[in-house]
């Protein structure tokens, strides 16, 4: 297993991506193999997930940043499967930042939380049919709202409705008050 994982890295870095362009042009300006350079960057980010300060900022761009990136390449792309894919990362991805919330006071005290963090939201991400938002999301999340459905449609449409009415409040106030500084 480890060797197949090893081999789909190296067949990684040799494919033709920006991450590639960008290691190749290390590669040629310092003269170290873009395998060792991708290897060694990848090492520190982990030990800085283990050890560092601010792990939390770096484990939050790995969930970020690639998704982010694949979901602009999916919406920009004719198929829709890659759109389904992304738009279920994102709805786990939220899920566990709420929830990350309020547990986060909690947790964070644990050793290589972050580094578990990171292992997770890159499950989530992972180009597999086994990956985490995937199981997530058919296990958890959409048995829980179809059987929920019809009242979190109510909740919608009633906050739909008192954010509207609250907004055309605060503009006809808004505009009451510069009607009446206008007129002093």
């Amino acid at each position: 297993m480890i060797s197949a994982l090893a081999d789909r890295y190296h067949a990684f870095l040799e494919e033709k991506n920006l991450l590639s362009d960008c290691l190749t042009t290390l590669e040629q300006k310092s003269g170290i193999n873009k395998h060792y350079i991708s290897t060694g960057t990848i090492s520190l980010m982990v030990l800085y997930l283990l050890f560092g300060y601010g792990a939390s900022l770096l484990c939050n761009l790995i969930g970020f940043v690639y998704p982010a990136y694949a979901s602009v390449k999916a919406i920009e792309s004719r198929n829709k499967d890659d759109d389904t894919q992304w738009l279920t990362y994102w709805v786990v991805y939220g899920l566990f930042s709420i929830s990350e919330f309020f547990s986060d006071i909690f947790l964070f005290w644990f050793p290589f939380y972050y580094a578990g963090k990171c292992v997770f939201l890159l499950w989530c991400m992972a180009p597999v049919s086994w990956n985490g938002s995937q199981l997530i999301y058919a296990r958890l999340v959409r048995p829980f709202f179809l059987q929920h459905e019809a009242a979190l449609d109510s909740v919608v449409k009633d906050l739909s409705a008192k954010a509207k009415s609250a907004a055309q409040s605060a503009a006809t106030e808004g505009f009451t008050m510069l009607a009446e500084e206008k007129n002093k």
